[in-house]
C-alpha cells in the first residue's frame, strides 16, 4: 500500500504511459485537445488535480476523471483496410450543412471502436486506406520525417514519353498555399515510376512518392501535360491492396501490422536515396514481374529491402475525371505559382507536414 500511496506523483515516466496519450486512446480528443484539456484543470488522477505536463500514468491502475466523468478503458488497437470508392470522404465527418458519406461510415466494426482514417484520399481518388485508433502508428506513417512510401497506379491521357518521366523522377516545381494564399514553389522529391502499359491513348504508370501535399500526384502529372484519368492508391509502405471490392474493408493480418510498424520505425533520410530508397517497388520485392518494368534510370538493379510483397490483383477505377490541362515547362509553372506581379523564387523548406494530404 505505501507504494500506491505514491500514485499521485505524475513526474516518473516510468509510471506508464503520458496522460495526454492515454485520454486520446480512449476517443476524448486529439492531442492537442487532451493537452488543453488537462492545463484548463478538466482532468484528475487518483482525485488529484492534473495541470501540468507532462504528467505519467498507468491506464491500467489508476483513476483518471476527465471534465467529471471517469476515462473508459482504451480500446484495443484496431488496423483496418478499405478499398475506398470514389465520391467518399477521407475523414470523420462532413462539413456542416453537407450529407457526404465518409470512409468512417464504411467500417462497421463490432468492437464499435474510434477510428480515423491514416493521411487522405481525394474525393474522387479510390484505392487504400488504413483507419485505426492507434495514433502513434497514423503518426509515423503520414510524417514526412519517415517517408513511408505511398504507391499509385495512375492512367494519363496520352502517351506519357521518356522525357516526362524524367521530368516526374527529378522533381516538379508546385505551388505552397498557406492559409488559402499561394506561399511559393519548392520542389518534388524523388518519385519512382514503373511503366505498366502506353499507347497513343493512354499511358498507365505505376507512381511511387514519399511525400504528402495536396493533390500531389494529379499536380505533378498535369505540369508535365498529362492530365490524370484515373487514380488509385495501391499500396502503402510493404501493405498493398488486395481482394477487396470497392468499398469492401477487413483487419490487417499480425503480419500486415508488424511491417507496417517496421517501415515507418526509422526516419528516412534523402541523402542516402542513391543506395538505399530510390529503387522502384517493383524491383524491391518482385511487384509487377513480367509487365516490363523500367526503373528511375531506365535499368535493373538488385533489391537490399526483402519486405515489399508481390503486388496483389489489381481491379481498375472507375473514378477519375478528364481535365484539359495544357503542357508546360518548369519555368511556367514556377511563374504560375507567383503572383500577378511577378515571384522571384527562393530556396524554399518543406513545411513539416504532420498528416498526409489527399491525392
Amino acid at each position: 500500500m505505501a507504494q500506491r500511496a505514491d500514485q499521485t506523483d505524475l513526474t516518473d515516466a516510468s509510471r506508464g504511459k503520458r496522460l495526454q496519450r492515454v485520454m486520446a486512446d480512449a476517443g476524448v480528443g486529439s492531442r492537442r485537445a487532451c493537452e488543453a484539456m488537462i492545463e484548463n484543470g478538466e482532468v484528475e488522477v487518483n482525485s488529484k488535480l492534473v495541470t501540468k505536463l507532462p504528467a505519467w500514468v498507468d491506464p491500467e491502475e489508476d483513476h483518471i476523471v476527465v471534465a467529471g466523468r471517469a476515462l473508459p478503458k482504451a480500446d484495443r488497437k484496431l488496423y483496418i483496410m478499405l478499398n475506398k470508392p470514389s465520391n467518399t470522404l477521407s475523414t470523420n465527418k462532413d462539413e456542416p450543412g453537407s450529407d457526404r458519406r465518409t470512409v468512417v461510415q464504411l467500417v462497421n466494426h463490432p468492437a464499435a471502436a474510434r477510428l480515423f482514417p491514416v493521411g487522405r484520399l481525394d474525393y474522387d481518388t479510390v484505392g487504400l486506406i488504413i483507419l485505426t485508433n492507434d495514433g502513434e502508428l497514423a503518426n509515423r506513417l503520414t510524417h514526412p520525417r519517415y517517408g513511408v512510401p505511398k504507391t499509385y497506379r495512375v492512367t494519363v491521357k496520352g502517351e506519357l514519353d521518356e522525357a516526362a518521366i524524367k521530368e516526374l523522377e527529378r522533381g516538379i516545381y508546385l505551388a505552397q498555399r498557406k492559409a488559402g494564399q499561394t506561399d511559393g514553389v519548392a520542389k518534388t522529391a524523388h518519385v519512382e515510376i514503373e511503366l505498366i502499359a502506353r499507347d497513343r491513348e493512354r499511358t498507365v504508370v505505376s507512381l511511387t512518392l514519399r511525400e504528402g501535399r495536396n493533390r500531389q500526384v494529379r499536380r505533378m502529372l498535369a505540369a508535365v501535360g498529362y492530365p490524370v484519368r484515373k487514380l488509385e492508391r495501391t499500396g502503402m509502405g510493404p501493405v498493398r491492396l488486395r481482394g477487396l471490392p470497392r468499398g469492401g474493408w477487413r483487419e490487417l493480418t499480425r503480419e500486415e501490422i508488424r511491417d507496417l510498424r517496421k517501415s515507418a520505425a526509422v526516419a528516412y533520410r534523402e541523402d542516402k536515396k542513391p543506395n538505399q530508397a530510390s529503387r522502384p517497388a517493383t524491383q524491391r520485392g518482385g511487384q509487377g514481374a513480367g509487365q516490363g518494368s523500367v526503373g528511375p534510370n531506365g535499368g535493373s538493379r538488385r533489391s537490399r529491402k526483402q519486405n515489399q510483397p508481390k503486388k496483389g490483383p489489381y481491379v481498375s477505377p472507375n473514378a477519375g475525371q478528364d481535365v484539359h490541362i495544357r503542357n508546360r515547362t518548369i519555368k511556367n509553372a514556377i511563374n504560375r505559382a507567383g503572383n500577378e506581379r511577378g515571384f522571384v523564387p527562393k530556396p524554399i523548406v518543406e513545411p513539416d507536414e504532420s498528416s498526409e494530404q489527399g491525392q
